[in-house]
């Protein structure tokens, strides 16, 4: 997966859900709205029973004063029965009243029908069990309605009615005017709640900002410092949580400032210490490796003894002589100092110089097609060659193959060998300067430093090296590499 790729999908998540900014305000809006809408339901509610109850408490105060102050002959008539009725609906408040009285069988109104069908069953049990009387409200057909249920009594002047006569007054009224009286206050609830939420959205943007400016510093520094800028600080305002965070980020910073300078300085300290101690050991490990060679000719003539001591120190004064070169060239790499020396090369015919100069030729099959050609450092590919081929040759076991071949634009080089193969906890670590497969192998005849110039080599060059176990055992440790270093033209 490439980065451009990587970066498309990031912003594809980041498209497909809301910023923290907008949450921040729907999460405002939300809350102005959930308050709004609250309180327009309490006001409705509270308004509504205000404005009803006072309705019908007026209703049932008028209804029981009219029919107290009627007089009621028994036994009723139908006539007499009809003018209570009128007399009735004629002092309706605060609206008209339908009344319908009812005795025994007889039934009365003062309007056209001898009953009304608002008037519940339920309302005329309640009504004959309560001698002050009941109310209930209906709804029918969508129009609001209050029934008043009554009952005649009879009583002595001064006193409080008792007996009952029979006869039943019931008022009907339309409580159409209240009903649109409460919803002209909803309405005036609602067209109130919207521009305040449009008000809302004012604080809901300042309340934003404020939040989102500090955690769009943050983002800021932390990217500018991922990208190596450690001395990145962010500006503390207020005294709040967030600035808090900031002076925490700001701690940190000059922390891990600190920090990473004083690994740079080490890390810098211990290259000039390698390369400085490399370069002072070079001159007099020259006149060793001269006086050694010439110990080396005369070996023969001496005592086995002193032979041996001879060979053992010209030995170990080589491998001495290895390392400082090693150590040189590693300190060239890590001081960015090191340079390809292109040329165009047959890239078959350096490889059989390589094992031609070594003296590998008898040890070493070779699959090595003419006619790939390249451009390429001949001096840094022969170390890489040589290196690989070494490690096999020391490490591993016979057979050991060079194989070449050229892949579109890639030129292929592979060096496998029938050894054991390299076991899985070492294949991560296999370039690693100093590294040993082996913890009890402390004496090697390399430096430990092979494989790690093989991998800076190749990466100088553009290309890859990798080890891995062939499928038949041994290891198979391939280089690909570029027919033309990036940069390069054409091949002539």
């Amino acid at each position: 997966m490439t980065g451009r790729f990587r970066i498309r999908i990031r912003r594809l998540r980041r498209a497909g859900r809301l910023g923290l900014r907008a949450r921040l305000i729907a999460a405002f809006l939300l809350v102005a709205a959930i308050a709004a809408g609250t309180t327009a339901t309490l006001i409705y509610q509270e308004a509504r029973s205000a404005v009803l109850k006072q309705s019908q408490d007026t209703a049932v105060a008028q209804l029981r004063d009219q029919i107290g102050a009627q007089t009621v002959k028994l036994p009723m008539t139908r006539t007499s029965l009809r003018e209570l009725s009128l007399a009735v609906g004629r002092q309706g408040k605060p609206h008209p009243w339908y009344v319908f009285a009812e005795y025994g069988s007889l039934r009365a109104s003062n309007v056209g029908q001898t009953t009304s069908g608002v008037i519940t069953d339920d309302l005329r049990r309640r009504t004959r069990a309560n001698p002050h009387g009941t109310f209930q409200r209906v709804v029918k057909d969508g129009r609001p309605w209050l029934t008043v249920g009554m009952p005649v009594m009879l009583g002595v002047a001064g006193q409080e009615p008792s007996q009952p006569t029979g006869i039943t007054v019931y008022a009907v009224m339309p409580l159409t005017t209240e009903e649109a009286n409460v919803r002209a206050m909803v309405t005036a609830a609602r067209d109130g709640a919207l521009p305040a939420l449009a008000v809302a959205l004012v604080p809901a943007l300042l309340a934003a900002r404020s939040v989102l400016r500090p955690v769009r510093d943050l983002r800021r520094a932390a990217s500018s410092m991922g990208k190596g800028r450690l001395d990145t600080r962010i500006e503390v305002k207020g005294s709040d949580e967030l600035a808090d965070l900031a002076w925490t980020f700001n701690e940190s910073a000059e922390a891990l400032e600190r920090s990473v300078e004083e690994l740079q300085k080490a890390e810098a300290r211990a290259r000039r210490f390698a390369s400085d101690v490399s370069h002072e050991l070079r001159t007099p490990l020259a006149g060793m490796l001269a006086v050694t060679e010439v110990l080396d000719e005369d070996a023969d003539r001496l005592d086995p003894d002193t032979a041996a001591a001879v060979r053992l120190v010209s030995a170990e004064t080589g491998k001495l002589a290895t390392l400082v070169e090693d150590l040189m060239e590693i300190s060239r790499f890590d001081a960015k100092a090191a340079e390809l020396n292109l040329d165009e090369v047959d890239v078959a015919e350096t490889i059989r110089k390589t094992l031609q100069n070594r003296r590998w030729e008898d040890l070493v099959g070779a699959e090595l097609p003419p006619g790939i050609r390249a451009m390429l450092d001949p001096r840094r590919f022969d170390v890489v060659i040589a290196n690989l081929v070494g490690n096999a040759l020391r490490h591993g076991a016979a057979p050991v193959r060079v194989s070449l071949r050229a892949d579109g634009d890639r030129l292929v080089t592979e060096v496998t060998d029938g050894g054991p193969g390299i076991a899985p906890a070492v294949l991560p670590h296999i370039f690693d300067r100093f590294y040993k497969a082996d913890a009890a192998r402390t004496r090697s005849a390399g430096s430990g430093l092979g494989l790690a110039i093989t991998l800076e080599n190749v990466r100088l060059h553009g290309g890859t090296v990798r080890a891995a176990n062939g499928p038949d055992g041994g290891a198979v440790f391939t280089v690909a590499l570029p027919s033309r270093p990036p940069g390069e033209g054409e091949l002539p």
